[in-house]
């Protein structure tokens, strides 16, 4: 390492970096790394981490380009300090126990900035290429990234320690890095889940919960606010999109408030205070953050991309369906991801408003004859809800430009009835929607030309809602007759499957395990080839995930963080002074 830039010199730095990221500093942050990146490791990995953080929210292929070619640089430079082994080294390492007290500090952390550059460019390398070679190259990445945070384990377990702040910066980082992807892994459905085991992985929801709780608690580390995003990024929203809502609101409140007052103005964590009001189902505060966090910078417009989702939905959820509709067209404007996604959502958002002029009903055919001419590509994958969308828009044209509560609709498929669930006046309406379309394919059946894909729809949205009116015996009958009219269903396949599972949490809340366990067997043996297949296999690995922590006796989301007074937060390394930290525990293999 060039001895202007030594070690500490680089961590501190780092720390500088995210504190002006977390600020809204972005483009500081980055200038501030960039110059030193070819010559310290920590400069290396923070300006890749940015440029990488850019690169995911443009998908623009010149910024992931541009990200790659800094990452490889960092990955190179943080190799060229691990520790050197020679081949007859290695050989005799196989057998014997590795002495990491003769690895310098310089060594110990270029092994844990090697982890996470390669982890960084396996991502980029899945979003870069749809070539298969790629995504056998990023796996190739992950599963050498995953080895090196497991000797980075075993160098903070088994090395004596005479700085107990170098210990405090690399133990956060190896909380971090395998809290992470045992979180991350443990999400994955079963088939994916048996494949990464066989090549050395495996997932552990709560050792990974535990480990990030263990970094937020090393006070002043480097990674610490790292380990706090990641842990209310997934109880506030990867829960939500990819489990059964049920992450834990109340801790990520309190690991928000240190972040908050540290700061108050940053947006990223006012997005995740509006999150949090949102999945309580305080919508109107909720919208208020949103609109703060947008109002906190302009320099990245991409972060105002995550709010406009939100408020989109926040207003949808209200039944202010027009609302909703501008900030879908919002994002169709501005966002990169899926215009296809964002068209039709506004095309279905109109069809909820009252005032059906002639004019809006020309501007639906119109939005929904632009959908199929946006459909895009995202590594190498068409879209799982870009599909649907483009089937939807088929039935759309085939039923005379008519669909049944598309809107609605979208709302379940995005989960959001568990947060319209949270206020039975938020409830209400939507239940009288529901109850009102079911009347009118009832006694005018003639008028639709697929009247039981209608008709289950619009009664497997009624169960959800009566499920959280806490009427579980109706709720019930609404799941069993969507199943019983299996046969009967022509297009929208999913119907069956999903009411499965609904069927299936509804006996879970009830205590009655032996049926859930047979109605989840039933739902991914059973039903294949439908749409957004890969989405209920998500949450139906989800629901056996916490079944095997309820029969095991385990208490899920992990116990709440001492309070500021109590342990000082992991944000303090940024605000204040202090050079020694309360040290967590260090987990056993």
């Amino acid at each position: 390492m060039d001895s202007s830039i030594d070690l500490q010199t680089g961590i501190e730095q780092a720390g500088i970096a995210l504190n002006l990221f977390l600020n809204n500093h972005y483009q500081e942050a980055k200038d501030r790394m960039a110059p030193w990146a070819d010559r310290s490791m920590y400069h290396a990995l923070s300006y890749g981490t940015i440029m990488y953080i850019q690169a995911v929210m443009t998908f623009d292929m010149t910024d992931i380009e541009a990200a790659i070619e800094v990452i490889k640089k960092a990955v190179v430079l943080c190799n060229r300090h691990r520790k050197k082994t020679s081949m007859i080294g290695s050989l005799s390492k196989m057998g014997t126990k590795v002495n990491y007290n003769d690895y310098t500090e310089v060594e110990i952390h270029a092994e844990l900035c090697y982890a996470e550059c390669l982890l960084i460019r396996a991502l980029l390398t899945f979003v870069q290429d749809e070539n298969l070679i790629s995504f056998v190259k990023g796996g190739l990445k992950i599963r050498e990234c995953y080895k090196c945070y497991k000797d980075c384990h075993k160098i903070l377990q088994q090395r004596n320690w005479s700085d107990e702040k170098d210990k405090m910066h690399f133990e956060s980082g190896v909380r971090m890095g395998i809290g992470a992807f045992n979180l991350m892994i443990s999400l994955l459905p079963g088939k994916i889940l048996k494949l990464l085991e066989f090549v050395g992985f495996s997932g552990n929801k709560k050792l990974g919960l535990s480990e990030l709780q263990k970094g937020t608690e090393l006070s002043h580390s480097l990674r610490g606010p790292l380990c706090s995003i990641i842990l209310v990024a997934y109880h506030t929203v990867v829960s939500y999109v990819l489990g059964l809502a049920d992450g834990d609101i109340d801790l990520a409140s309190q690991l928000l408030k240190p972040c908050l007052q540290n700061y108050p103005k940053g947006a990223l964590f006012l997005f995740f205070a509006g999150r949090v009001e949102e999945v309580r189902g305080n919508l109107d505060d909720a919208i208020m953050k949103f609109e703060e966090s947008i109002d906190s910078q302009q320099e990245w417009r991409q972060f105002h991309h995550l709010c406009f989702w939100e408020l989109m939905w926040c207003h949808c959820f209200k039944g202010d369906w027009l609302m909703g509709m501008k900030y879908a067209e919002k994002l169709c404007k501005e966002s990169r991801w899926s215009k296809a996604t964002y068209t039709y959502q506004k095309a279905c958002f109109l069809m909820m408003c009252t005032d059906q002029s002639e004019d809006t009903a020309n501007h639906i055919n119109y939005l929904m004859g632009e959908i199929p001419k946006l459909k895009q590509r995202i590594a190498g994958k068409s879209l799982p809800i870009e599909k649907f969308a483009l089937k939807k828009v088929t039935r759309y044209d085939e039923q005379n430009q008519r669909l049944t509560l598309p809107a609605l609709e979208l709302v379940y498929v995005w989960n959001g009835f568990s947060i319209i669930g949270q206020k039975q006046e938020l409830l209400a309406p939507m239940l009288t929607i529901l109850e009102s379309t079911i009347n009118d394919i009832l006694s005018k059946p003639d008028s639709f030309q697929y009247y039981w894909d209608d008709y289950c729809l619009t009664l497997l949205m009624k169960g959800i809602c009566l499920k959280y009116r806490k009427q579980p015996f109706q709720s019930e009958q609404c799941f069993k007759e969507v199943i019983a009219h299996e046969k009967d269903i022509k297009h929208d396949g999913y119907l069956v499957p999903y009411a499965t599972v609904e069927l299936a949490l509804l006996y879970m809340s009830e205590g009655r395990i032996a049926e859930v366990s047979k109605l989840l067997e039933k739902a991914k043996k059973n039903y294949k080839g439908y749409q957004l297949e890969s989405r209920l296999h998500f949450r139906i690995h989800a629901v056996r995930t916490q079944l095997n922590l309820v029969e095991n006796g385990d208490v899920l989301p992990c116990t709440p963080p001492a309070t500021p007074k109590d342990k000082a937060s992991s944000m303090d390394f940024f605000t204040n002074d202090a050079s020694t930290s309360q040290q967590a525990a260090v987990p056993s293999e």
